[in-house]
């Protein structure tokens, strides 16, 4: 569904339900959590969270196993449609202490970053280390037998790590892939990054600066980057500042309510949006 300049109205108009501020238990330092029918003991950290200062990754927001579970999916049009495939290169924005989706979808494709500021690194690389399944990954024309609504694990050599990334004071470059070879990602995730107006456009920014990676990558697909962005949908304000900013420098679709999760649609209060980087031209005209 192409985004219109009413997106904001059409789903604030809603009747949303209150999710307080959305996390899933922001005093427990553990979480036993079950996405796509694999069982995860996630570490967060409360003493983080309530410090002075934007900390919010301490902990694990609710949309997040929604995310996940969704993006592993068989039905999911990122699948269907080959956006997403088991030699795909993804890279998350603010993935937060947990990691989870990248835990989640790492086994399904060829290479998953997990980025953020420095302060999650200690927990998301323990989260990594006690609940990838990478260490034993499953080995091409070996039977066993096939989740429903989940696509096949075919990568024996699946790449999952943490690299730090301030949107404000990183720079962009090749080097975040780690391979010598890839110079760009196939998709981009922010899962849960709007909440706070003065990051807005470093967010949009680094979106946009990981999206033209691509258009420098000789060795890869023409296929533009796909950017996934993911919110719970909290003010309205701080919602129309991003969709503004964001389509200043990307074609925006909202992905429709039949092909997410019922707990993931925008009644429930989430709402999911892909972007494709304009040309420079296009984003001209709009300066």
């Amino acid at each position: 569904m192409y985004v219109s300049s009413t997106e904001t109205f059409l789903l604030f108009s809603q009747d949303i339900p209150s999710q307080n501020l959305g996390f899933v238990d922001p005093r427990s330092a553990t979480l036993d959590l079950n996405v796509a029918g694999k069982d995860y003991v996630i570490h967060q950290s409360p003493t983080i969270l309530n410090r002075p200062g934007s900390t919010t990754g301490a902990v694990v927001w609710k949309i997040t196993p929604l995310v996940a579970d969704w993006l592993v999916r068989s039905d999911n049009p990122l699948w269907t449609s080959g956006v997403l495939s088991p030699a795909s290169s993804v890279l998350e924005l603010g993935c937060g202490i947990s990691g989870l989706n990248g835990l989640v979808l790492a086994p399904l494709v060829a290479r998953y970053i997990l980025t953020d500021q420095s302060y999650v690194a200690r927990l998301v690389e323990k989260n990594i280390n006690e609940n990838s399944p990478l260490g034993n990954p499953k080995q091409p024309g070996t039977t066993s037998q096939k989740r429903k609504g989940k696509p096949s694990a075919v990568h024996s050599r699946a790449e999952l790590r943490f690299q730090p990334l301030d949107w404000e004071l990183d720079e962009v470059t090749p080097s975040l892939t780690g391979s010598e070879k890839d110079k760009s990602f196939d998709t981009v995730i922010a899962c849960d990054c709007i909440y706070n107006d003065t990051l807005i456009r470093p967010l949009v920014q680094t979106c946009a600066d990981v999206c033209k990676l691509r258009s420098a990558d000789d060795n890869t697909s023409s296929e533009p980057t796909i950017c996934l962005v993911a919110q719970q949908l909290r003010d309205p304000e701080i919602f129309e500042a991003w969709i503004k900013e964001f389509s200043k420098y990307f074609r925006i679709w909202r992905v429709p309510d039949n092909t997410l999760t019922e707990e993931l649609r925008s009644n429930p209060g989430f709402v999911v949006h892909l972007g494709i980087l304009q040309d420079a031209a296009e984003i001209r005209n709009q300066s």
